[in-house]
This record gives structure tokens, C-alpha cells and sequence, in this order.
């Protein structure tokens, strides 16, 4: 009987692969065959020389990977890049961010989301969890470049009911859409600005409709103080308090987790997880970093993630990988803790995990989704390759990723995107920047008050 050609065949490659204990180990001259989206094979590249293929990537010198996860993001904010630069929290939300929110239409919200998502498919992200506004936008944008994501659309308590039940009708009517390629989530968006009953409900519409939630809280350690002056708890508390540590949970931040949360976290009834974005904590001088060792000293999984554009200037999770690794080290004050083998762990399968989809990507395997990205180490900041998991983390670039998979679906390849114009989206969005970022109206989406 021959067997039937491949979809894509990727050959000649360095493969990243996770043993059964899930350390990394990397194989030599090896090939990835795809069919139907999924990954059919992992195996030697003399092994399928003769396999017929539609599609054929010859990938020798380059490294074969899982496609990066970007755990919490605001891709539509890619068009407030840069408009709000060297400000303490509260005046870059209430002073620019927030006023300008309030002139955003749909349509900025998919140019946005457009010029995020070409940004993350270069940089091999592919997968994002999006927490924003016009989620039909972003959805829309998603099932169109063919980029996966878990979406959620986000509610502040100042809108009333009906807030909570636009994420909860676009969680419902988005689940499982693009092929299967969009999740979706409940998005209160803090315990500062959604009640306590609001995230009491928000618990209760997750159980009902099997739905995560995603959520900011102790974003950072002024937040938690203030919360304990206010209200005697911290946020997690308030959050395990609302039920929510029940539900599939993901937390974005957690730079103000205490150690009195970590019990808490140790014996939660759902999947908790925690998204650590290091570049705007350093922007925002904030003085305190995501727990990262003691999270997952209580079995919490802590995913890369770049926040938005907006305060991180970079939806590149390579920075955030590299940051994370580093700045772990000095908060612990151990150069063993936050090894290159391990950042590449929570860059790929842990990050997978923390937006639910743990089963199905994150690691390069038979029966697992085709989502793979090539690394191209032949650059001289790159070599000499003396520990190749230093060199991924510490030495390449999201400019080094050369071809980029989704579901077995080629986004982009030798560097040429596949499935955006970028042209037409950066000069539309240029078009739009003044009624974009006027705030002469003196309105604003929402109050920062922490």
C-alpha cells in the first residue's frame, strides 16, 4: 500500500522536542511531516526522502520549534504604539490611553489586530490570548490570516449587565470558530474595576457554559496594598472569594502575588494560570516581577506574554523570553534558576497550558496541531553555537524566524507574509491616526483608581 503524500514535509532541521519528563533535548537532521493540519510524524530526514509532499521546506541549518504563545495581549493596541511614553500607571491610563480608547471604532480595532498580527506571525507567535474591545473584529481578523488565538471580549462593571453579557454572548458565538482555531474566554477586566458581584456572576456564567476566564489582578504591588487597605484582602483573594479560582483561570501579571495568595493558588478547583509580560513592568518601574519560582512551586503555570503594544512597544515574545530568564535570575538572586532550557519550556508547552491548550500544541509531536516555526542560526549574532538553548534564548531574534505554520497552514515563509498586506494596513492606519489619538473631547473609557 503507498502512503499518501504529506500536506507539508519539513526536512534537513534541528528539531526542539520535549522527553517524557518535558525537558528540552534538541534531534539532528530530522523532518516533520504534516497531514490535515496535524502533525502525522516526527522523524529522521532520510527516513521520508521519498515521501511526496505538496508543499516541501528544505530546513537544513534552521531550527524547527513549536510556534511561540503570546499569553496575554491587547493586539488591537499595536495602534497606540508609542502615544503614551514615560508615565506612572494611573496617568498613562487616565491621562492618554483611556481618553484615546474612547474615539476607537471596529474598524481601528481590525487595523490594529492586522498590524499586530502580521507583527506576531513574523516573529513566530502562533498563538495569542487577546483581552479587548470589538472582539467580532479581532475574531474576524484572526480567521483571516489564519493565526490562532483565545479570545475574550472585555467588561468593566461601569457598563452595566449588559457588559457581562456581551462577553458572554461573544464567548458563546466565537468558541470554536476559524476551523477550530479560536478559543474563547469570560473578560472581566480587574477586581478595580468590575464589582465583586459582577465577578461572582462571571464565576457562575463560566461553570454554567464551561467557559475560562480571562482576567488582570495584582498586576502590581500597589495594586495589592490598596486592595488591603480598602477592602482587608488581596486580589486573589477577592478573586478566590468570587469563585473565580474554581474556573479555568488565567491571570495576567500577578507582579503584586503575596505569599499569603500562594495557598490559594496551590488548591484551586479549575485550571489556573498566570501570564508574566516583563518589558512593561521595567517600563512602568514597578518593583516587584511576577513570581515565577514560587507559582510553580505550587503547580501554577506561568506563560510568556508581551501586554499590549501600547506599554510594552513590542508584541515580540522572544524579548519577553529572554527578560524572563534574566530578570528571574536577579529577583532570586540565582543564576542556576530560569535556565535557557526552561524559558524555552515556558515559551512553548507551559504558555500552551496557561490558555488551555495544552493538549494540542506546544510541543512537536504526532497528534498534535501543526504549529511550527524555523529559526534561521546562520546569522554571525548567532554563532558560534556552543549550547544551543542559549543561543535561542539569549542570542536570536524574532527577525530570525523564516517561515511560520499554523494548522499545517504556511502564514509566512522566507520572511514574505502569506496572508496580510501589511502595506495596505500600516498606510490606512497612518490615514486614521488623527481622529485616533485626539483627546480634546475629555472623555474617557473608564477611571484608574488603585
Amino acid at each position: 500500500m503507498t502512503e499518501s503524500p504529506a500536506d507539508l514535509l519539513i526536512t534537513g532541521c534541528t528539531l526542539l522536542v520535549h522527553d517524557d519528563e518535558e525537558r528540552i533535548r534538541f534531534e539532528e537532521d530530522a523532518a516533520v511531516v504534516v497531514r490535515d493540519g496535524v502533525i502525522d510524524a516526527v522523524t529522521t530526514a532520510a527516513a521520508v526522502r521519498r515521501t511526496g509532499a505538496a508543499e516541501r521546506i528544505d530546513a537544513r541549518g534552521q531550527v524547527a520549534m513549536p510556534g511561540l504563545v503570546n499569553c496575554h495581549t491587547h493586539a488591537p493596541m499595536a495602534a497606540l504604539r508609542g502615544v503614551a511614553e514615560d508615565l506612572p500607571t494611573d496617568e498613562w491610563f487616565n491621562d492618554v490611553v483611556w481618553p484615546i480608547e474612547s474615539n476607537l471604532t471596529e474598524w481601528d480595532v481590525a487595523l490594529g489586530a492586522r498590524l499586530a498580527c502580521a507583527e506576531m506571525i513574523r516573529g513566530g507567535v502562533t498563538c495569542f490570548a487577546d483581552h479587548y474591545f470589538s472582539m467580532d473584529a479581532v475574531a474576524a481578523v484572526v480567521a483571516e490570516c489564519g493565526i490562532r488565538a483565545h479570545l475574550g471580549e472585555a467588561y468593566f462593571s461601569s457598563q452595566g449587565a449588559r457588559g457581562r453579557e456581551r462577553s458572554l454572548e461573544f464567548a458563546l458565538r466565537h468558541r470554536g470558530g476559524a476551523g477550530g482555531r479560536i478559543t474563547t474566554a469570560l473578560a472581566p477586566h480587574a477586581p478595580y474595576t468590575v464589582t465583586d458581584a459582577d465577578l461572582a456572576a462571571t464565576a457562575g456564567l463560566a461553570r454554567a457554559h464551561g467557559l475560562p476566564v480571562h482576567i488582570h489582578a495584582a498586576e502590581n504591588r500597589e495594586q495589592t496594598e490598596t486592595s488591603l487597605a480598602r477592602h482587608g484582602r488581596t486580589p486573589i483573594e477577592t478573586l478566590e472569594r468570587a469563585g473565580l479560582l474554581d474556573t479555568d483561570l488565567l491571570i495576567a501579571h500577578g507582579t503584586g502575588i503575596t505569599e499569603r495568595d500562594l495557598p490559594l493558588l496551590a488548591r484551586t478547583g479549575g485550571r489556573t494560570a498566570v501570564a508574566t509580560a516583563p518589558r512593561g513592568y521595567l517600563k512602568f518601574a514597578w518593583p516587584t516581577t511576577t513570581p515565577v519560582r514560587a507559582l510553580r512551586a505550587v503547580g501554577v503555570p506561568v506563560g510568556l506574554a508581551t501586554d499590549g503594544a501600547a506599554s510594552n512597544n513590542s508584541l515580540d515574545v522572544w524579548e519577553s523570553m529572554a527578560l524572563t530568564s534574566l530578570i528571574q535570575k536577579s529577583a532570586e538572586g540565582d543564576p542556576r534558576w530560569l535556565t535557557s532550557r526552561q524559558a524555552l519550556h515556558h515559551a512553548t508547552l507551559q504558555s500552551a497550558r496557561a490558555v488551555g491548550l495544552g493538549d494540542s500544541v506546544g510541543t512537536l509531536a504526532p497528534g498534535r496541531r501543526a504549529d511550527i516555526i524555523l529559526v534561521d542560526l546562520t546569522g554571525p549574532h548567532t554563532q558560534p553555537v556552543h549550547d544551543l538553548a542559549a543561543t535561542l534564548v539569549h542570542s536570536a531574534r524574532s527577525s530570525d524566524v523564516r517561515t511560520t505554520v499554523v494548522d499545517g497552514r504556511v502564514l509566512m515563509r522566507d520572511r514574505e507574509l502569506l496572508t496580510l498586506d501589511l502595506p495596505a494596513v500600516t498606510g490606512e492606519l497612518t490615514r486614521r491616526l488623527p481622529a485616533l489619538t485626539d483627546r480634546g473631547h475629555g472623555r474617557r473609557i473608564q477611571e484608574y483608581d488603585t
